[in-house]
């Protein structure tokens, strides 16, 4: 198994890397910082640290997005698992140097665009899947299609979180529609309420949840067994493009679940990343 994951230096992203690289022939490990990324293979042992290529990604600035997936290409001809996990919360309105909203951008957008340019090498897989790690926060959200990158209405960091954590769902649906025909699988997940420093980053009513919910959150070992269990299981056609919670299938929202959703959210996608499309 050929394996591209984001977000691997912390939380359940390194946990679901340092469980996955054994069963792999090769890795491809996609981080902003290299210096985490180091400290996080030099972990492996040694003949498991050979498999390893570190690969440079900001999700929040698309031509580091397009140099990722060129890097790619140019070191294999085949990836077989994609793991979207990298995202995070951010307290104050930022626009990238892009022009998109930072929680949009790094949450969703970068994993659209870099998920789009990796297709042609998932689709030379004989199971191609793309794991998208979202969160029962989607539950919340309110979306305005008008007004994606908030230029409009007020901005709150759980609003955002909870809009792209929908995305993450409606985009796994997405991609069933545009590439499902041709073979590949996809799957969201909800992790559950991992105790990282994820919430550190959160603001107001938010992060006084998160300081409420600590003593009844899981570790980040517990975290990753879904996105494992994914990337390890051969699943049945039915389940193609459903959500996952513990490890089996579980109904999203209604909103999570409407084409329309999905197809206005491909298409704004679709538009914002065509510069680097190319």
């Amino acid at each position: 198994m050929k394996l591209a994951i984001t977000g691997p230096t912390s939380g359940i992203g390194a946990i679901t890397f340092k469980e996955l690289v054994p069963v792999c022939q090769e890795v491809f490990f996609l981080a902003r910082n290299a210096e985490k990324a180091q400290i996080e293979i030099e972990k492996l042992p040694e003949k498991e640290r050979k498999k390893v290529s570190f690969i440079h990604l900001d999700l929040a600035d698309l031509d580091s997005v397009k140099k990722a997936a060129a890097d790619i290409q140019a070191k294999t001809d085949q990836i077989d698992v994609l793991i979207n996990n990298a995202g995070g919360i951010f307290p104050k309105y930022e626009v990238t140097k892009d022009g998109f909203e930072l929680s949009f951008s790094a949450n969703h957008l970068g994993h659209f665009l870099l998920t789009n340019l990796l297709a042609p090498l998932l689709l030379q897989s004989e199971n191609p899947k793309v794991i998208n790690v979202s969160s029962e926060a989607h539950r919340a959200a309110k979306v305005n299609f008008d007004d994606l990158n908030y230029k409009q209405q007020s901005y709150s960091s759980f609003n955002a979180y909870a809009n792209v954590k929908l995305f993450n769902i409606l985009f796994t649906k997405s991609l069933i529609d545009h590439y499902g025909s041709k073979g590949l699988r996809s799957y969201a997940l909800h992790p559950g309420v991992v105790k990282t420093n994820f919430g550190k980053e959160a603001n107001g009513i938010f992060k006084l949840f998160w300081k409420l919910a600590t003593p009844f959150m899981i570790d980040a070992n517990q975290g990753a067994r879904t996105s494992i269990y994914l990337a390890k299981t051969q699943m049945p056609d039915s389940h193609n493009g459903y959500y996952f919670k513990k490890s089996k299938p579980n109904v999203p929202s209604k909103e999570a679940r409407s084409k329309n959703y999905r197809d206005k959210l491909w298409e704004a996608s679709m538009e914002m990343v065509k510069p680097w499309m190319g």
